[in-house]
């Protein structure tokens, strides 16, 4: 066999080995909504720790951080700081979260919003701003596929066809199992993409360099620009890496398929284990991603997408048995990913706009063929824009986080009680004055004073939410006593909020 059939032989094996873990989870699918969307809420700590990592971990960091250290060095490493940064979010942030989804029944990050800020508004602002900025993470991931494809193929499959397959596979799994057959295809993609990045990296820079410590020494002595900041380009300065750390932590996390994850979560404690414990994988699994691009820069310099320097490599220096499990790697990173944008996207329209704007008091049955209908519309208009532009897959996560930056001042104003607190109108306000911040500091005068578009938009977005909040209606007294007080009595130990599970009366998921 040639080494593009091998590869493309392990890759299909993959593809069919999560098209069955979505048939299995199919047979295990009821036909309660909650149990479609968030699992029944039971997912307990080996489960959910895969899935988000897996979830974190995309072909942003697959493809795109190696060609990022390939582009810009290694300031990369000095961004990540985001990766530490994400677990205390979700070990404070989270539970909270996970607190009033259990206690309010809370579905959406915009039944959350929502329901504190007494406003469908707020509502329907959420949730087009997580719908629209998410389906860029769409484009990342399949961009990453259609790549994957094209390499392992040798070109036999077209960038174009192989991002359809696979997001069509994608689509079918999510579809036949629910989120059940995201969570139990990530576990699988969870463990095999970190295996095969290593593995890869390593294979790597024994056959081009004689191991990782002389593959140092080679990029220092033939790109040392590499190795400085803010990098060959230019590009690392503080203000850009410190957006960067705000963007990757806060913005990936209040994506809505990471902040749905926190209301699947079994308890508490299954949340603060994950923000103790992720940082490890999150980080470790950029050293060997920078072994690639650093090196590839040398072995492989003047590559037309860098982005495409980790297959490249593969297929022109390892044997084709374990380049085809390295790539179906590559794909694991991207699909898990896919899928959970996808389902994130499919609850919001479903749950956000249809359940409530369109189609009131529907059956069950009804609201899941719904929503696996909005997954079809969603891969197309993923599909086509995967096919029509292209750039950085770091630079679309970036544009993606900032996007969902957006949210943080509202969430904060829910999950952290103060003296004062935010307004509809406050938050609305915000939110618009922050996007059009960021259209002007990324697309018009980029990065202003050297400071990344998403910080700016975050400061505009903050000092909007307060001044108009001064000046408008608060919730009412018996809404911040009731969320504010269901956290209080989380935060300090109150039986208040009780651990089996049931929900107190005065729920607000269907207001």
């Amino acid at each position: 066999m040639e080494t593009w059939e091998i590869a493309t032989t392990l890759i299909a094996a993959y593809l069919g080995v999560t098209l069955l873990l979505g048939v299995l989870a199919n047979r295990r699918l009821t036909l309660a909504v909650e149990d479609f969307m968030l699992y029944g809420r039971k997912a307990g700590f080996i489960v959910l720790y895969l899935t988000i990592v897996a979830t974190f971990h995309s072909a942003f960091a697959f493809l795109g951080s190696a060609g990022f250290f390939y582009t810009h060095g290694i300031g990369f490493w000095a961004a990540g700081a985001w990766t530490v940064l994400a677990g205390a979010i979700t070990y404070v942030l989270g539970t909270r979260i996970w607190a009033l989804g259990k206690a309010f029944g809370y579905v959406t990050p915009a039944d959350l919003l929502a329901d504190f800020y007494e406003s469908e508004l707020v509502r329907v602002t959420v949730a087009l701003v997580s719908v629209v900025f998410t389906i860029l993470y769409i484009q990342v991931q399949a961009q990453g596929l259609g790549y994957i494809i094209s390499v392992a193929t040798g070109g036999r499959v077209s960038f174009e066809l192989g991002t359809l397959l696979l997001l069509i596979v994608a689509a079918f799994y999510l579809i036949a199992g629910g989120l059940r057959a995201v969570y139990w295809t990530d576990v699988l993609q969870g463990v095999w993409m970190y295996v095969a990045v290593w593995i890869g990296a390593l294979v790597l820079s024994y056959e081009l360099f004689g191991g990782p410590l002389q593959l140092w020494r080679e990029v220092a002595a033939q790109r040392p620009d590499l190795l400085t900041l803010p990098g060959p380009n230019g590009f690392f300065t503080p203000g850009m890496w410190i957006g960067m750390i705000v963007t990757l932590s806060f913005g990936i996390i209040l994506q809505p398929h990471m902040l749905i994850r926190y209301y699947t979560a079994v308890d508490a404690k299954t949340l603060k284990a994950l923000g103790a414990t992720t940082p490890t994988y999150l980080m470790t699994l950029y050293i060997p991603t920078a072994l690639v691009g650093l090196g590839g820069a040398v072995a492989m310099p003047n590559i037309d997408i860098p982005d495409r320097i980790f297959p490249e490599l593969l297929f022109a220096h390892v044997s084709p048995w374990l380049t085809g499990a390295i790539l179906a790697g590559a794909a694991a990173a991207a699909m898990s990913t896919l899928d959970s944008v996808l389902h994130s996207n499919m609850t919001i329209l479903t749950q956000d706009i249809y359940r409530r704007y369109v189609r009131r008091g529907a059956s069950q049955a009804h609201y899941l063929k719904a929503g696996r209908l909005f997954v079809v519309l969603l891969l197309a208009v993923g599909y086509v824009l995967t096919v029509s532009t292209f750039d950085f897959l770091v630079a679309l996560v970036t544009l993606s986080g900032a996007g969902a930056l957006q949210l943080l001042p509202g969430l904060a104003g829910v999950c952290f009680p103060g003296r004062r607190t935010l307004t509809r109108a406050g938050v609305v306000a915000g939110i618009a004055a922050g996007l059009g911040t960021l259209y002007l500091t990324l697309v018009v005068i980029p990065h202003p004073m050297g400071m990344h578009g998403a910080i700016w938009s975050l400061l505009v977005n903050g000092g909007t939410a307060l001044l108009v909040s001064a000046v408008t209606a608060a919730p009412s007294t018996g809404t911040i006593e009731r969320v504010h007080g269901e956290l209080e009595a989380f935060v300090y130990g109150s039986p208040k909020l009780r651990e089996d599970g049931a929900l107190p009366s005065g729920g607000a998921s269907e207001r």
